[in-house]
């Protein structure tokens, strides 16, 4: 059993440095509305991890 924690609701901060999205960019996503799904509780922005995992599959491109 692994004793490392997988959070799995995100700041902006944590999302990028998890996954290389720059603070600017989730912002301008944000105000884009660019189907990365994210929740608002007060002034506090959280991304679900499997959401954030399926926005980065569904954006693959494919070389031939």
């Amino acid at each position: 059993m692994s004793n490392e924690y997988i959070k799995e609701w995100l700041n902006p901060q944590e999302v990028s440095k998890e996954f290389g999205f720059s603070i600017s960019t989730l912002a301008k996503w944000r105000m884009d509305n660019k189907n990365l799904k994210f929740s608002k509780m007060g002034k506090y922005i959280r991304y679900n991890r499997a959401d954030i995992e399926a926005f980065i599959e569904s954006n693959l491109v494919e070389v031939a």
